[in-house]
């Protein structure tokens, strides 16, 4: 392939099938930890039970190892949603960091990554995708919100098949071993003042027609850890009316909708054009998103659009690597935590693919900002850790993102895991209540020694006594 700015795209040459992620074999029924994450805070002896049914049957603490079960050597936490993936970009990045002339910004990368998204196949997108989410599962996430876009073929005509790339996404996810939601995206045009797409747009095309009947194959796969729900691209991309269509077809359905928002002030300043208003301001005056809802991006924000996007119920998705990779600025952190918004963090265009680093970047960027630290920690949530404070607002808002009304250690939830590698030098002799700390800001090398999804092993631990946890990583 090649890329719309003329040079070399990947080729099936580098596009390399994903490490295996351990056996994948189901778990023994019991396992132990020294030490668990529940309800907020580090629990002792923990034994955790899985049911045939790939969740968690029943979780208990303070409790010797039972004869039977799996000793874990490590403290176990529960995987976190990554709420906001495009997998093709994961064969872009690290391909865009360097300027030939001029100015380069979030639109001048967009069209370089148009080149990429014209020229993928779907045998292509499902080898990227796979190493993407087998990545994604090292980094500690165990669900994947996946903003899907990519509907035809390249020459922008439908597939016989219309469920091809979502497909090669579902074959993907099942590769690596990670839980999807798919979300087909509503995409018809090409700004408020183009009523019709760029030919460099012409693989996303979408109705609300089109939106509906993608999720509905994507639901009629049947597969175990797949979930479904809509997404409208931004309201550059849809009309005002497509999108009221699409919300009515999903009036009584209890699934996320997604939407790209106020990202870029050149988005923010072509909306207050065309509709006298602001984008968060017009998509809550005109569309009344719920607690369904979850505005990605949302960074150019006003504090009275923050508070009330919180009254709404909806979510906001933050994706702090992409977005200091792409220039688009820094939204209002604490003024999101203190309204009470659900927040969730997503990897995007994947040039970060752990949630630790993701948090980092959301501190540090305040940091940066503000010239304070801890900008993100309240005294009197977690005894003011800015880490647990972070963590358990993606824990909870991620998994409504993902359309999970139950998630983490907790009898019920899906039985999806993380084993800390308490081995790691970053973690090494550390008390139980700064370990969260470390992970997102001592920045340990291989912070995960095992994960655990739908009560699988998709990353196996290695064996008791064994050095490391490369082991089971090969």
């Amino acid at each position: 392939m090649t890329r719309g700015d003329g040079h070399a795209q990947p080729t099936t040459s580098r596009t390399h099938s994903p490490p295996p992620g351990g056996g994948r074999d189901r778990a023994p029924r019991l396992l132990w930890a020294p030490q668990a994450w529940i309800d907020g805070r580090w629990r002792d002896a923990a034994v955790l039970e899985t049911g045939s049914d790939g969740c968690w049957r029943s979780i208990t603490t303070g409790q010797p190892p039972p004869a039977d079960a799996a000793v874990l050597d490590g403290p176990v936490l529960p995987g976190l949603v990554d709420a906001h993936s495009h997998a093709f970009q994961r064969a872009f990045a690290g391909l865009t960091e360097q300027r030939a002339a001029g100015r380069d910004d979030f639109w001048s990368w967009r069209d370089r990554m148009y080149g990429v998204a014209l020229n993928v196949t779907p045998a292509e997108l499902r080898r990227w995708a796979a190493r993407l989410y087998s990545e994604l599962l090292l980094g500690g996430y165990t669900q994947v919100c996946e903003f899907h876009y990519l509907h035809h073929d390249r020459d922008g005509q439908p597939y016989a098949d219309p469920l091809t790339m979502c497909t090669a996404l579902a074959d993907a996810a099942d590769d690596a071993g990670i839980g999807l939601t798919l979300l087909p995206a509503l995409y018809e045009r090409a700004g408020f003042a183009q009523p019709a797409l760029r030919d460099d747009q012409r693989r996303f095309a979408a109705d609300p027609a089109r939106v509906i009947a993608l999720r509905d194959g994507v639901r009629a796969l049947g597969r175990p850890r797949l979930r479904a729900g809509v997404a409208i691209h931004s309201l550059r991309a849809a009309s005002a009316e497509a999108i009221d269509r699409l919300v009515d077809a999903v009036a009584d359905d209890g699934a996320p909708i997604h939407v790209h928002v106020a990202e870029q002030t050149g988005e923010v300043d072509d909306c207050l054009a065309a509709t006298g208003a602001r984008p968060i301001e017009w998509l809550l005056r005109r569309h009344r998103p719920d607690a369904r809802w979850h505005l990605v991006h949302a960074t150019h924000a006003l504090p009275g659009e923050i508070d009330a996007v919180a009254r709404s119920g909806a979510g906001v998705v933050l994706c702090p690597g992409t977005e200091a990779n792409l220039g688009d600025g820094l939204t209002d952190v604490p003024h999101w935590l203190s309204s009470g918004t659900p927040l969730s963090i997503g990897s995007d265009s994947h040039v970060t693919r752990a949630w630790p680093e993701e948090l980092r970047w959301l501190e540090y960027g305040q940091r940066l900002q503000l010239r304070q630290r801890n900008v993100c920690a309240d005294p009197a949530v977690a005894g003011g850790s800015t880490a647990q404070r972070l963590f358990e607002r993606a824990l909870h808002a991620g998994a409504a993102a993902a359309g999970f009304a139950h998630w983490g250690l907790r009898a019920g939830a899906r039985a999806d895991l993380l084993v800390v590698d308490a081995g790691d030098s970053a973690l090494d002799e550390l008390p139980a209540g700064a370990l969260l700390d470390a992970l997102v800001f001592s920045s340990p090398t291989r912070p995960f020694a095992g994960v655990l999804v739908a009560g699988r092993w998709a990353v196996e631990p290695a064996p008791r006594g064994a050095s490391g946890g490369d082991a089971a990583r090969r």
